[in-house]
């Protein structure tokens, strides 16, 4: 049952699940910062898990908003609030060292105006435009957090066995692009479909070799010899796949 049967006035639930999903993505994103501050992990390993989780994290809390048109831009108020503080962070105009170190390779803030603003900027648009009611966006979203994400930490670990072309992606990180891809876009695709959010809903039948296909699209187009925008490039061509094969 949807959450926004409990509430009698809609305006009130998603002011609530706005307030709700602020704090667990401060509190997730805190949590991380923390960690890497104090050595914990890495600075890389950080930026990555940061770049996993803070997606499906987000995606749930979808589900504590109502039907209103107007939800969607209150819940993308959420990445519009961190994408500027990223901004901020990142042109120097704003302190806060643990989120550096948390976000960047090297230390230096001015990587955060990179991957991880336009991170954020594409949350903002795939939530206003296609929101819930669309598998696009959700696989476009979950293919960069799951397939980007995990294909970073295992080419770092253990990509040693380089793609031609003279890229510096490798072999097992493009396996795990497509693996994780194909896993929390599916995961995901069909979570939101049993809930009855797609209209119409999903054949999950065609719907695993089509998602399998879509990841397969953007996994090549991850493995471009392409500094910096890969969650450009990847979520264009899982939204673009996805409008013509879904």
């Amino acid at each position: 049952m949807k959450l926004e049967s409990y509430f009698q006035n809609p305006w009130h639930q998603d002011i609530l699940a706005t307030i709700m999903t602020f704090a667990l993505a401060l509190t997730w994103l805190r949590f991380m910062d923390g960690l890497a501050h104090r050595g914990v992990i890495g600075q890389k390993l950080s930026r990555k898990i940061i770049h996993i989780g803070t997606g499906p994290i987000f995606l749930l809390c979808w589900f504590l908003f109502s039907s209103r048109p107007a939800a969607r831009f209150l819940a993308s108020l959420v990445p519009l609030a961190t994408t500027i503080q990223f901004f901020l962070v990142g042109i120097g105009w704003m302190d806060d060292p643990a989120a550096v170190k948390a976000m960047t390779r090297n230390g230096d803030r001015r990587e955060i105006l990179k991957g991880p603003l336009y991170y954020g900027i594409i949350f903002v648009l795939c939530t206003i435009i296609f929101w819930r009611n669309s598998p696009v966006g959700i696989l476009a979203l979950m293919i960069m957090c799951g397939g980007d994400g995990l294909a970073d930490i295992i080419g770092r670990r253990w990509g040693k066995a380089k793609l031609p072309f003279g890229s510096e992606k490798s072999w097992p990180g493009s396996i795990a692009m497509f693996i994780g891809g194909f896993v929390f876009a599916f995961s995901y695709a069909a979570l939101f479909n049993q809930l009855g959010y797609f209209e119409p809903p999903l054949n999950l039948g065609y719907a695993v070799g089509t998602i399998g296909l879509i990841s397969l699209i953007t996994t090549i187009v991850e493995a471009f010899p392409l500094q910096d925008i890969d969650n450009i490039t990847t979520t264009i061509a899982a939204i673009i796949s996805g409008l013509l094969l879904l």
